[in-house]
C-alpha cells in the first residue's frame, strides 16, 4: 500500500482546504493519507525531525506532499524516511537570508507546482530547484496559497501518485 503524508505551511494547519481536497483524492486512488500538525513549531529543523519521527514505523511506500514551508520540510526529510516520491507546492526554497537552509534535492521522482503570482516565494526559486534536479515543474496561474487551483493541483497529484505507484 501507499501512504501519502502531508506537511502544511507555516501559517496554516494540518487539515486546511488544500490538504483535505488532496487527501480525499489520494484516498480515491487507494492510498492512506495523514497530515502532520506542525502548529506552534516555527523552526524548520524541528518540523523535519517531527516528520521523520511520525514516518518511523510506517511500513508502506511513502509519498511526501508539502506546501510552502511544508515543501521545504518534506524535501529535507524525503531521503531520510525512504520516500518513493515528493510532491511540493510553492516550496520555500532559496528564501532571502536562508538560502543555505534549502535542502539538497533528494534522489527520487519530484513534482513541483508553483503559482506565477506568488508574492511570498518567487516562482524563480522553484525554477532554480527544478532545473538543478530535473524535477517536473508546473507553473500555473495562481498565488502562494493556490487554493483557487485545487482541481488543477489534484490532477497533477493524481498523475504523480500513479507514476510513483506504477499504475
Amino acid at each position: 500500500m501507499t501512504t501519502v503524508i502531508f506537511s502544511h505551511g507555516q501559517e496554516s494547519g494540518p487539515w486546511g482546504t488544500k490538504i483535505k481536497a488532496m487527501a480525499a483524492m489520494v484516498k480515491e486512488l487507494g492510498c492512506a493519507a495523514d497530515s502532520i500538525d506542525y502548529q506552534g513549531i516555527a523552526d524548520p529543523t524541528e518540523r523535519v525531525n517531527k516528520l521523520i519521527a511520525e514516518c518511523d514505523g510506517i511500513d508502506d511506500r511513502l509519498i511526501l506532499v508539502g506546501s510552502s514551508m511544508g515543501g521545504h520540510v518534506a524535501t529535507a526529510a524525503a531521503e531520510r524516511v525512504g520516500a518513493a516520491g515528493l510532491f511540493v507546492l510553492a516550496p520555500a526554497y532559496y528564501m532571502d537570508g536562508y538560502e543555505e537552509l534549502t535542502p539538497t534535492p533528494p534522489g527520487m521522482p519530484i513534482c513541483m507546482v508553483h503559482g506565477w503570482h506568488d508574492d511570498i516565494v518567487p516562482a524563480d526559486n522553484s525554477i532554480r530547484f527544478a532545473r538543478q534536479c530535473k524535477a517536473t515543474l508546473h507553473l500555473i496561474n495562481g498565488d502562494h496559497r493556490l487554493t483557487g487551483n485545487i482541481d488543477e493541483i489534484n490532477g497533477y497529484l493524481k498523475r504523480f501518485v500513479r507514476q510513483v505507484v506504477g499504475d
